[in-house]
């Protein structure tokens, strides 16, 4: 799944695997890994891979953010098929970068016009033409990821497309991402909910302690990674009202996501510069 910030990749892989693995926000460009979602049919399994937000090479802010794009776009090169999900609104800058980058390879590309019920159907009609002048999708399809339309559509349009391959995953599994980084991404969601402008985007999230411990509760220490002392102090709040909230906000979904009680113990660091340090992708889990 590719397409610009905030067009609702993550709002439908979690639709998909019928739970949250994907944070969300109105923020653009919440999402900084490529995220695996596992869907199992009785004639099919699908791995689902959710991209960051593309924007176009030259709009990018640091090394790391461009990094992360070319990243994402390299990726392509290795799925079976691509899912191209734009909004109702014209087509845009972002969407014709990413539509000159399909043009270099081969692949079936369906086209989903997410978030259907802000569009009238004659709008809807000349925006779908538009797309089809512009490039030959295999099957363009109006969807609503938040409400769920024609998301089954969707799923059994790309089955007909799929290789035959034996299961890469057993059935009762929705993504393969660690523990770990699945409660990083909840606490980042926190702050991206909480945090103002630029705060959310400056923040690396390592989940560096997991204890089971006494009474079956759980031990988590994160650090919250900033790059300058004036973010720590805004992350941190006046009398630590800020962190706070962050904790409790991300305890409650993380003990549904596990099922058990656990111990959140969030503290703040200051990592100068790291989103401009190449370095500071494997941090990320990418490899260098």
């Amino acid at each position: 799944m590719i397409g610009k910030p905030n067009v609702g990749k993550s709002t439908l892989i979690n639709y998909l695997v019928g739970d949250k693995i994907a944070i969300i926000s109105e923020k653009p460009q919440t999402t900084r890994n490529i995220i695996r979602g596992i869907v199992t049919f009785e004639e099919a399994q699908i791995v689902f891979l959710d991209t960051p937000g593309i924007v176009r090479l030259s709009e990018t802010k640091t090394p790391i953010d461009r990094h992360i794009i070319e990243q994402a776009l390299r990726g392509l090169k290795g799925t079976d098929l691509i899912v191209l999900i734009v909004d109702p609104s014209s087509i845009s800058e972002e969407d014709k970068f990413i539509i000159e980058n399909l043009r270099k390879i081969e692949k079936v590309v369906f086209l989903a016009i997410n978030k259907i019920d802000k569009i009238k159907e004659k709008e809807l009609r000349s925006l779908c033409q538009d797309y089809e002048n512009l490039f030959p999708f295999v099957r363009i399809i109006p969807i609503s990821a938040k409400k769920g339309t024609n998301i089954s559509i969707l799923a059994g349009e790309m089955i007909q497309y799929l290789p035959v391959h034996p299961p890469y995953y057993s059935s009762d599994l929705i993504t393969d991402q660690p523990e770990r980084v699945l409660i990083a991404e909840l606490i980042r969601e926190k702050i991206f909910s909480l945090a103002r402008q630029e705060i959310p985007y400056s923040v690396l999230v390592n989940v560096n302690q997991f204890e089971q411990r006494k009474n079956d509760l759980i031990y988590i220490q994160a650090t919250l990674h900033v790059e300058h002392s004036s973010q720590k102090g805004i992350l941190i709040g006046r009398a630590g009202k800020m962190i706070k909230m962050i904790g409790e906000m991300a305890r409650g979904e993380i003990e549904e996501r596990l099922g058990c009680r656990i111990y959140l113990d969030l503290q703040v660091a200051v990592k100068k510069g790291w989103r401009r340090r190449k370095e500071s992708l494997k941090d990320l889990g990418y490899q260098l």
